[in-house]
């Protein structure tokens, strides 16, 4: 919808422009009372949108600036509001709704034409460079302020006062009281002041501008407001600042602009330049032909797969065309993310797939290193699961993390705001910062130091690094070699990103929200025996000390697969698993807000993971590949868990969980199982109880891959889901 009046024609470059980018449809309001007339009458309309999802503009018909600036305000799927100088967009059938209240809202003073300076009511004349631009009077606009190069006229005595044959001392001269007699001075009448010049009033704001600070302010709608950069959006009130608008825009290359904001604004170092500088010509290039990002994320998941093969066959040549293909599938995989930025083609489907696809893409090349190192002769299951358990830790680390850190910041109040709406670039009720700990202070400070940045995101063993890692060390190195490496850097990076989190948690000033424990419990992944337990044990809970969550959760996760490792398919390693089970129900039994609880989950994961590695390492190393398989559907269940909570949807549902068994649950089940296996003891039962334990994990790791996969892909494809576009960064 584009605000304009029925006597001026829409500009030729706004409609184009507004037909591009998807809005054939154009309705013309006079003013405000026309606006909310048509809003109402059009959204209420059996030809009105028919998808919730469907956007509705208000677009100056004034507005004069690059099309990717409005782009980025009207197309973006991910917001239910946004806006930029001049356009504002609503989606969705709240959003839709409070803007026609909002322009109902809004009253309409006489209106007048944007002229600078001068505000005489009178019959509107449409000026050349301003077609049906109607605005509220004076009343909407804001406070004189003198421009930086804008003098205001001094309440002084004029020079037009002084006599034509004067000098600068006669004149001064003329300034002095005359002296009377003795010295004394006596007064005159001073020149009189000249009349002070009107100070010009500044245009007011524009009525989509107006809507926008009425979604936020009056109707809490979050309106985003993209970062334009160089790129230029306004709406001229004459032809002075017409003329410097185009001049403005001639001297931007939008297509450059485009392509530059296609790639993530923080990300590794071998992505940003080994990868980037080319993957966005990839990406555009899949943009002209109407590739979706969801295709590309495909096509990547399968050069991947294709990838893990050819490790799998364990030869020279097959282990060179597998780090080859590792790396075209990382280019895709920037590529996917880079496609969605540069055509703001944004989808939850599309989120989630990126995300798991990243996860699935390496545990299978792991898988495929193991498969291939088999046919040589060399058994190195246990490492590729030891590389999968402590990829996973990691990651749990993170995300439990950010859990803590950044669900009190999204909880602060709305900054001030303006007229316009928010102050800042973001969305009403911007979050604050993350971390107010002197160590995220002296972190912001060394990303002052440009080589600082790229030293630390290397460190850290990004996603980027570690594929080119692997991909390196498959063509040029055997998979045992490729396994120990992988496991010796990612340790060296966990250790550090670790001590840095922990550190921040130690020294943070601000404490954490409800909703922060709440995710931090839900990632720890309780089950229904932890569920059952927690009211009893709570009295005690609530009388440990601030540190005993994390403190006890890191003692199982140790305890426990030592004790399997030593006694694996008896009841004592039942027994152990019965204390790890009561260890973490009274951990979940009190509220994990303190400044270290959340590294609970991480070591809850390691603890589950290690104990299936220690089960089969004891009984049946045959039975590795079986265990990696289990690992594997759990991680992804708690991948998912993860990305429902980044995404603002949730828990998963109750149900889930206790169908899952929780990590303690699971953890009991699988030393259970060894233990009715190998009747209590393994000595004189290694055949039998090594085919029972090996059947019943490959049955485990079926049914739980069903549930947790069958669940994933009906919350994410077919429920009403929102996934979070990982733009901050944080690189996995």
């Amino acid at each position: 919808m584009a605000g304009s009046a029925p006597v001026a024609p829409l500009a030729p470059a706004l409609a184009a422009d507004l037909a591009a980018l998807g809005f054939h449809r154009v309705l013309r309001a006079h003013d405000l009372d026309q606006l909310a007339a048509l809003t109402g009458a059009w959204l209420t309309a059996a030809d009105g949108p028919a998808d919730p999802a469907d956007r509705v503009a208000v677009v100056d018909a004034g507005f004069v600036g690059h099309r990717h600036a409005l782009r980025l305000a009207l197309t973006d799927p991910r917001f239910p509001a946004a806006a930029v100088p001049g356009a504002v967009v609503v989606a969705g059938a709240q959003a839709r709704a409070a803007l026609a209240a909002a322009a109902s809202r809004l009253t309409t003073p006489p209106l007048l034409p944007r002229q600078p300076g001068t505000y005489e009511p009178g019959p509107y004349q449409p000026g050349p460079y301003e077609p049906g631009t109607y605005l509220p009077g004076p009343r909407h606009a804001r406070p004189y302020q003198p421009g930086p190069r804008e003098v205001v006229p001094r309440q002084s005595t004029p020079r037009h006062a002084l006599p034509r044959d004067a000098g600068p001392q006669q004149g001064a001269e003329r300034h002095r009281a005359p002296v009377g007699p003795a010295g004394a001075r006596t007064s005159v009448a001073p020149f009189p002041e000249a009349p002070a010049r009107p100070q010009p009033q500044p245009a007011p704001l524009p009525l989509p501008d107006l809507l926008a600070g009425a979604l936020a302010q009056q109707y809490g709608i979050p309106v985003q407001r993209p970062e334009l950069g160089t790129l230029v959006a306004t709406v001229p009130a004459t032809e002075c600042e017409l003329d410097v608008a185009r001049a403005a825009m001639a001297e931007v290359d939008e297509e450059e602009v485009r392509l530059r904001r296609a790639v993530k604004a923080r990300d590794g170092f071998f992505a940003t330049f080994f990868v980037s500088p080319y993957s966005r010509y990839l990406a555009r290039w899949c943009a002209r032909r109407g590739l979706s990002p969801n295709q590309v994320t495909t096509a990547s998941l399968v050069v991947a797969l294709l990838a893990a093969a050819c490790a799998a066959t364990g030869t020279r040549p097959g282990g060179i065309a597998a780090g080859v293909l590792l790396l075209l599938s990382f280019v895709l995989d920037c590529a996917d993310g880079q496609l969605a930025r540069y055509a703001l083609r944004y989808s939850t489907v599309g989120a989630w797939l990126d995300a798991t696809f990243d996860r699935v893409k390496e545990y299978a090349f792991y898988a495929g290193l193991a498969l291939g190192a088999a046919r040589t002769g060399d058994h190195v299951w246990a490492l590729a699961l030891a590389a999968m358990t402590l990829m996973t830790f990691r990651h749990s680390v993170d995300f439990a993390f950010m859990a803590a850190d950044q669900t009190a910041a999204k909880a602060l109040p709305a900054g001030p705001t303006s007229a316009a709406g928010p102050a800042g670039p973001g969305a009403a009720g911007t979050p604050g910062p993350r971390n107010t700990s002197p160590t995220a202070e002296f972190s912001s400070r060394l990303d002052r130091v440009g080589w600082t940045v790229w030293a630390r995101r290397i460190i850290v063993l990004p996603i980027g690094e570690r594929w080119a890692l692997i991909a390196l060390l498959t063509a040029c190195t055997t998979p045992r070699t490729a396994l120990t490496v992988l496991l010796a850097g990612c340790a060296l990076a966990c250790c550090y990103t670790t001590a840095g989190r922990v550190l921040r948690s130690v020294n943070r000033r601000r404490p954490r929200s409800v909703r922060a424990a709440a995710e931090v419990a839900t990632l720890a992944d309780g089950g229904p025996l932890a569920e059952l337990l927690a009211p009893v044990l709570r009295p005690v809970a609530r009388r440990l000390p601030a540190l005993a969550p994390p403190v006890l959760a890191a003692l199982a996760a140790v305890a426990l697969p030592l004790a399997v490792r030593l006694s694996a398919g008896t009841w004592t390693a039942v027994a152990a698993a019965g204390g790890y089970a009561l260890v973490s129900a009274l951990v979940l039994a009190r509220r994990l807000d303190g400044a270290l609880d959340w590294l609970a989950p991480a070591f809850f994961r390691a603890g589950e993971y290690l104990t299936v590695l220690a089960l089969v390492l004891r009984l049946d190393v045959a039975a590795l590949p079986a265990a990696f398989g289990l690992v594997a559907a759990v991680a992804y269940h708690h991948y998912d868990t993860v990305y429902r909570l980044r995404g603002g949807t949730g828990a998963p549902a109750r149900w889930l969980v206790r169908a899952t068994g929780g990590q303690e649950g699971r953890a009991l089940l699988a030393t259970s199982v060894a233990a009715l296996a190998y009747t209590g003891s393994p000595v004189g039962h290694q055949g039998a109880g090594a085919a029972v334990t090996q059947g019943a994990l490959v049955a485990l790791a079926a049914v739980l891959a069903l549930v947790v996969v069958a669940e994933s892909i009906r919350f994410w494809v077919l429920g009403d889901a929102t996934a979070e576009h990982d733009e901050s960064g944080d690189t996995a």
